[in-house]
């Protein structure tokens, strides 16, 4: 009877530990910024479940860099060769209070939403489009950064191709 008992108990400390083992503390992230973390030495693959929240970019097999990219709640999996879970973190993403303004408008004729523009200012004030903004509003900014990051990317095309 004693050793059916210690069986079980074994069992449930073992379980314990590797549930604790899973699990890790959350890890806060600012939108459009990293955040970097220290893999496990037998980690194999990472998942993150929303990348349209957070993405995760490696350095090297110990270190990865998250970065926030819109407001939210997901998590990131790290396994090992056997797909058996070493970590599991929610990752919770917000906004940066420091230098950064919001300018909110009432809504004008005929419109039922107040109209939010972000600016970041170090000491001058840039205007800066974040998610949550009306969407006409933010687009007018986001196509011209969209396509100022889009010559970038090129740029480093030709340079790659072109082998200087």
């Amino acid at each position: 009877m004693r050793r059916p008992l210690l069986a079980a108990a074994l069992v449930l400390l073992a379980l314990a530990a590797q549930a604790s083992a899973a699990s890790a503390a959350t890890i806060s992230a600012v939108i459009d910024q990293g955040v970097r973390i220290s893999l496990p030495a037998n980690a194999r693959d990472v998942m993150v479940g929303n990348p349209a929240i957070a993405d995760i970019n490696l350095v090297d097999s110990r270190t990865a860099v998250i970065q926030g990219r819109s407001y939210g709640v997901t998590n990131l999996i790290i396994t090992d060769s056997r797909g058996r879970t070493l970590q599991n973190h929610q990752i919770v993403v917000g906004a940066l209070d420091a230098g950064r303004v919001s300018l909110y408008r009432g809504p004008g004729a005929g419109a039922t939403l107040a109209n939010v523009a972000n600016f970041a200012c170090s000491p001058r004030c840039e205007r800066t489009p974040l998610p949550g903004e009306i969407d006409s509003e933010y687009n007018r900014y986001a196509i011209g950064f969209n396509a100022y990051a889009q010559r970038a990317a090129e740029a480093r095309r030709a340079v790659a191709q072109n082998g200087q």
